[in-house]
């Protein structure tokens, strides 16, 4: 009455399931095997386009670089600071708009956005690169004078190699060098002196007329020269002490 006693296996069946299972596991292995080194490949094929990628991202970025570079040499050299300078006036003309929709005055308005500091800088830039402090005396006139004509002066490097060459050391005096008469001044050089001496002819003409005599004028001067010397006071600091004289007038003054 209990589980019926199941039937012999044949020798030969039992060999065959026993190979089943041996091959069974030895196919585990290898397919584990080659999805590993599937998976590795593609791993690896990734990476690839990857860098292939990378690769034709730096190239277009270099050809582009190389093609603004040409463009930069081929502008100007001051290209730079003219492209800033057009964008300012951009800028300014913009605000200018700007102040006269709103009824404002730009140039009250540009001064309130500058700090103190900055019109200080400003100012002592304007003054280094043109220190006119007015008229003092004729020695400071005529220094400001011949220092406008050297700056006009334009080295002629030719003619510099040729003296040198036909001197040599002598060409640099010392103290011991004996030059009176020594040095005869080429043509060119001679006419481009009288063509300045008579451009400061001519200048000196036009600003030294005969100006009309007023009768009405108060009289703060004692002889020619003093008036003279008046007018070029009243023309650079008048504004500066117009109060003060107005004080003096009235007999006001502290």
């Amino acid at each position: 009455l209990g589980s019926p006693i199941p039937a012999a296996v044949p020798v030969a069946e039992r060999g065959l399931f026993q190979g089943s299972s041996d091959s069974e596991e030895e196919a585990g292995p290898c397919a584990a095997a080659a999805a590993a080194a599937a998976q590795k490949r593609e791993e690896r094929l990734r990476k690839f386009r990857e860098l292939h990628m990378k690769r034709n991202e730096a190239r277009k970025l270099n050809h582009q670089e190389v093609v603004e570079e040409d463009k930069r040499l081929k502008l100007p050299a001051n290209w730079e600071a003219k492209k800033a300078r057009l964008e300012w006036e951009l800028k300014v003309q913009e605000k200018k708009k700007e102040c006269a929709a709103r009824g404002e005055d730009y140039e009250r308005v540009k001064l309130l956005e500058i700090s103190a500091e900055d019109a200080e800088r400003w100012e002592r830039k304007k003054k280094r690169k043109n220190p006119d402090l007015g008229f003092s005396d004729y020695a400071a006139a005529q220094l400001r004078q011949y220092q406008r004509l050297t700056r006009q002066i334009k080295p002629d490097l030719e003619q510099y190699e040729k003296l040198k060459e036909q001197y040599g050391e002598a060409l640099y005096p010392t103290s011991d060098s004996l030059l009176h008469g020594s040095h005869v001044p080429a043509k060119e050089g001679i006419d481009r002196m009288v063509a300045d001496l008579e451009k400061q002819i001519e200048k000196r003409e036009r600003y030294s007329r005969r100006r009309p005599y007023n009768d009405d004028a108060d009289i703060d001067y004692i002889n020619e020269r003093n008036a003279k010397f008046n007018k070029k006071a009243e023309r650079f600091y008048g504004k500066y002490t117009a109060e003060i004289k107005q004080n003096l007038e009235r007999g006001t003054a502290v």
